[in-house]
C-alpha cells in the first residue's frame, strides 16, 4: 500500500506546477504582451474574431465546471407575461413593443453570482436577472443583473474576476462571499473595479426579495427603428412593490435559518396570488450623441444618471406561473446576449462584445451539446427552419434529402429574406482603426461615478455601505490588502476610508491620496429615496396565547393581503384559529413585523418571545405589543414601536425604521 501511494504522489508531481515569478503564455506557450484588453478594431471599435488569446481564455474558462452553471448556479426561476404600454416603433423594429397592450409569454430566472448551487440565497452577491422573451420573431434574451453596472471593463477579464471572487483553490473556502483576500486583491489591483465595489458593499447587494429587486441589461445595446434610425439604449426594470433590501446581520442568520429564503418567497407568493411585476424601461442615446457626455457611454462600468438620460416605460412583467419541474426548466434554461430579434442591436461596449461569444460556448458544455435550443424551455414559439443537424439531443425530425444552401432540390430552401420581410440585419456601423490591445483613454475615470454612488446615499445607507467594508476587509488575512483597499478607496471619500481604516487595524489613508471631484448625486441610485409604502405580500408573526384575542387584528391585516402567522408556545389551537408555528420553529428574521399578544407563564418561553422581539427591534421592523411585561421599558418612545393594532399597521407599511438609535442592526 506504502508502494502504491508513493507512486500516486510521484503521478501528481509530473502534473504540479508554480506559476509565481513566470511570465504570462498561453496554453501553448506563448508568451503575452498584453492581458488586459480584447483586441479590437481601434480603441473603441468591436472585438475581432482574429483574437485567439481572448477565445482561449474564454473558452477555457467556459467549460471550467460540470454540469453546473461556473456563474448564476443558485437560480429559481418563473413564467410570466410581458405587455407592452404602447407603439414603440419610432424607437425599434421589435415586434413585441410595436402596440399597445401586446402580450408576450417570457420566463425569468433569478439567481446569484458567486456561489454554488448548494449556497444559501441572502448572501452579499450581485443578482442575475435573466428574461426570456418568447416573441413572433424569435426568442430574445434580457440578461442582466440588479446592478447596473460591472466590476471589469473587458469581458477578457472576467475569468480573472470569478477566479478572485471564487472559494479559494487551496482550501475551497469560502462558499459564496466575497470577503476573502483573493478578491479583495483582485480589487485593489484592478482600479476599474472602484465603482462596482461600492454598489457591491451597499444594500443592493442583499435584496430581500426577489419581487424587490431592480434589474438591468447593463450593457450598452442599440435599438434601430425601420428608417434605421439607431439609439444606443440601457435596459432598466423597475419593481411595481419598490426596492427593499435585508440587513447585514439578518441576510447572515437567514441563511442559516432558510437558504432557500428568496426562491421560497417566488413560490410563495405566485402560489398565493401575489404576482411580482416589473416595468421594462429604456434610457436613449441617439447615435449621433454618442460622445455628448463626460463619460464612454460604452463602459460598462459607468452608469447613465437617470437626470440627464431619463427612462421611457415600455411595458409591464407579470410573473404569475410556477415552473412544473425545477429541473427542466430552471436548470435548463439558456440564455444569450446574442439571442436578439429585428430592432436590437448591439454596441461595441468590449464587455459585451466578450458575452457575446461566452454565452454559447457555456451552453454547449452545460447542455451537453448544439441541441440546447430544442429543449422545451428554450424552443421559441415561432417555427425555425435551418440546415443545421445532428448534435447531441437533436429532437427535431427534418425530412428530406436536403440540409445545405443553395440548393435546387428544395428551391433553394430554407432561404434568407430580406429585412422588410422580417430578415435580420445588423445596424452599419462605419468601423476604422489599426487592430490594437488598448482601451481608449475615455475608460480611465474610474472613481468619479463611484464618488457619485456615494453622495447619492442617504447617511444610513453610507453607514451600511462603512459596516460592509470593514466586515469584508476584517475578513482579509493579508494586512497589505486592507491597507490597500483602504488607499484605494480614499479617492471616493477620504473621510469614509479614515473610519474603514480605524476600525480594521490599518493606518489612516496616504496624505497624497486625492479625492476626486463630486459629481452631481443622482437619487435614483438610491433604495432609501425610493421607497414605496407597501403592505401586500408582508409576513407578520403574532405571538399569542390562551387569553390572546387579536381576531380584528389578523382581519385588518389580510384585507390588507398581509400574510399573517400565528407563534406559541406550542402548536395545535388556540380560539378556534390554527397555531402555525412555536417559538421553536419560527425565527424573527423571516417575518416582515412582529405582534406580541402573549404573556407566558413559562420563564424560558417569555425568553424565548423576548428574543423575538428583540431581534425585530434590532432589524428595525414594526413592533407591536399587548400584555407583555418589560416591553415599555425596553422600547419605551422607540420608532415603529406601537401598542395600538392600527399604528401597528401604519408602521409596517412604512418598512424598516432605521431612526432606532439603539437597535444594533
Amino acid at each position: 500500500m506504502e508502494n502504491n501511494n508513493n507512486k500516486k504522489v510521484d503521478q501528481l508531481k509530473q502534473f504540479t506546477t508554480k506559476d509565481e515569478g513566470q511570465p504570462l503564455t498561453t496554453n501553448h506557450g506563448l508568451k503575452l504582451t498584453n492581458d488586459e484588453h480584447s483586441l479590437t478594431i481601434g480603441e473603441r471599435g468591436p472585438t475581432i474574431m482574429e483574437d485567439f488569446h481572448f477565445r482561449e481564455k474564454m473558452t477555457h474558462f467556459d467549460h471550467e465546471r460540470i454540469p453546473e452553471r461556473v456563474v448564476h448556479a443558485r437560480g429559481s426561476g418563473a413564467h410570466g407575461v410581458f405587455e407592452s404600454y404602447g407603439d414603440a416603433s419610432d424607437i425599434t423594429m421589435a415586434h413585441f413593443l410595436g402596440e399597445k397592450g401586446r402580450q408576450t409569454p417570457v420566463f425569468v430566472r433569478f439567481s446569484t453570482v458567486a456561489g454554488s448551487r448548494g449556497s444559501a440565497e441572502t448572501v452579499r452577491d450581485v443578482r442575475g436577472f435573466a428574461t426570456k422573451f418568447y416573441t413572433e420573431e424569435g426568442n430574445y434574451d434580457l440578461v442582466g443583473n440588479n446592478i447596473p453596472i460591472f466590476f471589469i471593463q473587458d469581458a477578457i477579464k472576467f475569468p480573472d474576476l470569478i477566479h478572485a471572487v471564487k472559494p479559494e483553490p487551496h482550501n475551497e473556502i469560502p462558499q459564496a462571499q466575497s470577503a476573502h483576500d483573493t478578491f479583495w486583491d483582485f480589487v485593489v489591483n484592478n482600479e476599474e473595479t472602484a465603482h462596482m465595489t461600492m454598489w457591491h458593499m451597499s444594500d443592493r447587494a442583499i435584496p430581500k426579495s426577489y419581487r424587490q429587486m431592480e434589474g438591468f441589461g447593463v450593457n450598452t445595446f442599440r435599438f434601430v427603428n425601420a428608417n434605421g434610425e439607431a439609439h444606443f439604449v440601457k435596459f432598466h426594470w423597475k419593481p411595481v412593490q419598490g426596492m427593499e433590501s435585508l440587513v447585514w446581520d439578518e441576510a447572515q442568520k437567514i441563511a442559516g435559518k432558510d437558504p432557500d429564503f428568496h426562491r421560497r418567497d417566488l413560490f410563495d407568493q405566485i402560489e398565493a396570488g401575489n404576482y411580482p411585476e416589473y416595468e421594462l424601461a429604456v434610457q436613449l442615446i441617439p447615435q449621433e450623441e454618442e460622445f455628448k457626455f463626460d463619460f464612454d457611454i460604452l463602459d460598462p462600468t459607468k452608469i447613465w444618471p437617470e437626470e440627464l438620460i431619463p427612462l421611457r416605460k415600455l411595458g409591464k412583467m407579470t410573473l404569475n406561473r410556477n415552473v412544473d419541474n425545477f429541473f427542466a426548466e430552471t436548470e435548463q434554461i439558456a440564455f444569450h446576449v446574442g439571442h436578439v430579434v429585428p430592432g436590437i442591436d448591439f454596441s461595441n461596449d468590449p464587455l459585451l462584445q466578450g458575452r457575446l461569444f461566452s454565452y454559447t460556448d457555456t451552453q454547449l458544455i452545460r447542455l451537453g451539446g448544439p441541441n440546447f435550443h430544442e429543449l422545451p424551455i428554450n424552443r421559441p414559439v415561432c417555427p425555425f427552419h435551418n440546415n443545421q443537424r445532428d448534435g447531441y439531443g437533436r429532437m427535431t425530425i427534418n425530412k428530406g434529402r436536403v440540409a445545405y444552401g443553395r440548393n435546387g432540390l428544395q428551391n433553394d430552401t430554407p432561404h434568407v429574406v430580406d429585412q422588410k420581410d422580417g430578415g435580420y440585419a445588423h445596424y452599419q456601423e462605419k468601423i476604422e482603426g489599426r487592430k490594437v490591445r488598448a482601451r481608449s483613454v475615455s475608460f480611465e475615470d474610474f472613481y468619479s461615478q463611484a464618488r457619485q454612488f456615494w453622495l447619492s446615499q442617504t447617511p444610513v445607507e453610507q453607514e451600511h455601505i462603512i459596516d460592509a467594508f470593514c466586515f469584508e476587509l476584517g475578513k482579509v488575512e493579508t494586512i497589505e490588502i486592507r491597507k490597500a483597499a483602504v488607499d484605494m478607496f480614499a479617492r471616493v471619500d477620504r473621510a469614509m476610508a479614515e473610519q474603514i481604516a480605524q476600525r480594521i487595524g490599518v493606518s489612516a489613508p496616504d496624505a497624497s491620496i486625492e479625492q476626486v471631484a463630486d459629481l452631481p448625486p443622482s437619487d435614483a441610485v438610491s433604495i432609501l429615496k425610493n421607497q414605496v409604502p407597501i403592505l401586500k405580500a408582508k409576513k407578520v408573526g403574532i405571538i399569542v396565547d390562551t387569553n390572546s384575542n387579536v381576531d380584528d387584528l389578523i382581519q385588518s391585516l389580510e384585507n390588507e393581503g398581509v400574510i399573517v402567522e400565528l407563534i406559541s408556545d406550542k402548536q395545535g389551537m388556540i380560539n378556534n384559529r390554527e397555531i402555525n408555528h412555536t417559538l421553536d420553529t419560527a425565527d424573527p428574521v423571516l417575518y416582515d413585523g412582529l405582534f406580541v399578544a402573549a404573556s407566558f407563564t413559562d420563564v424560558v418561553q417569555n425568553r424565548k418571545m423576548q428574543r423575538f422581539a428583540d431581534e425585530i427591534f434590532n432589524h428595525y421592523k414594526a413592533l407591536g405589543y399587548i400584555a407583555f411585561e418589560g416591553m415599555d421599558k425596553l422600547y419605551a418612545n422607540a420608532p415603529g414601536v406601537v401598542t395600538a393594532p392600527d399604528e401597528f399597521i401604519n408602521a409596517l407599511k412604512m418598512g424598516r425604521h432605521f431612526d432606532r438609535t439603539d437597535a444594533t442592526g
